[in-house]
């Protein structure tokens, strides 16, 4: 009997292995996790027909219906929008500039954020669109 209640205590389970591989997993999936930007506003896209697919969209620009202009969850005014690229475009400069234009917003803020981006020294703009 006393050797039945001996070999119950001996026969722990070790779980240092374990918790070692759960450990580099967890290190595993938060290396490779891609992260996805986002203006942080909801917008309602235009259709387009002839829209094409990006990639390495580094800088998100959204203008609100009500003409509101978000980077990176932030409100910016007009003025200040190029200086806020400029930033961006340094941290990334192989990436490119998106704006996300809501369908019921002005055409003329969409031409003078174009205008910033341009200016602010970035190659190449793209519009967001939703597929028609």
């Amino acid at each position: 009997m006393r050797d039945h209640a001996q070999t119950e205590e001996d026969a722990e389970i070790n779980m240092t292995p374990m918790l070692d591989i759960v450990f580099i997993m967890l290190i595993f999936f938060i290396v490779t996790a891609t992260f996805i930007k986002e203006a942080g506003v909801e917008i309602n896209k235009p259709p387009a027909v002839t829209a094409e697919k990006k990639d390495r969209a580094s800088i998100l620009i959204a203008i609100t219906e009500t003409d509101e202009i978000w980077i990176n969850r932030k409100q910016v005014d007009l003025k200040s929008l190029r200086t806020n690229i400029e930033k961006l475009h340094a941290e990334n400069p192989q990436g490119t500039v998106v704006v996300q234009a809501d369908a019921r917003s002005k055409a003329g803020l969409m031409i003078a954020v174009t205008e910033a981006v341009n200016d602010s020294g970035v190659p190449s703009v793209a519009v967001s669109t939703k597929e028609k």
